[in-house]
């Protein structure tokens, strides 16, 4: 970090361990994102309610280029758990935003398409051919929303692929 970790606290001082337990932590916070300009941790007691015991309320405030993530967790009446679960959050926070820096977007896999070859509602199953011309078996459990006798030879169909005993077998099969 390029400037120092500043913590501060509201109605409860903390004790040299739970300090000691938030520098370890945000120290590790690095390791997720190299970019971490600054980190503020704000760790607060709310006024006690008569019929609850002591809450704890931890807040983040990590300044990134271009952006600053702030962490705000649900109350716990734990503060080691509140710490831990405030910075678990700003882990995933600052993971995505490494990420997207890096133009590392999750790519969805497009489903396959394919035309049905033969059927055999009788016997109950049949086989499709895929996009690049290889022969797909499908049963009458993979169809969904549908059975075999609505199927007719032709009919475009989008489905999901695995290795079954014989070959290829498609599974979750549904109409186009």
């Amino acid at each position: 970090m390029k400037i120092p970790l500043q913590i501060s606290s509201r109605n409860l001082s903390l004790s040299d361990a739970a300090m000691e337990t938030i520098k370890q932590k945000a120290e590790k916070l690095e390791t997720f994102c190299s970019q971490v300009m600054s980190c503020r941790v704000m760790v607060e007691a709310p006024h006690r309610h008569k019929s609850h015991g002591m809450l704890y309320n931890v807040r983040l405030d990590i300044t990134v280029p271009g952006s600053e993530l702030v962490v705000r967790r649900e109350p716990n009446e734990d503060l080691y758990v509140a710490i831990r679960d405030a910075f678990d959050a700003a882990r995933k926070q600052l993971t995505n935003f490494s990420r997207r820096r890096k133009g590392e977007v999750k790519k969805h896999v497009a489903v396959p398409t394919g035309r049905v070859t033969s059927v055999s509602p009788v016997l109950g199953y049949g086989f499709l051919e895929t996009d690049d011309g290889r022969e797909v078996y499908f049963s009458t459990n993979s169809m969904v929303d549908g059975d075999l006798d609505s199927l007719e030879i032709g009919t475009e169909v989008r489905y999901s692929e695995k290795q079954g005993f014989d070959g290829p077998q498609a599974s979750s099969v549904v109409l186009v």
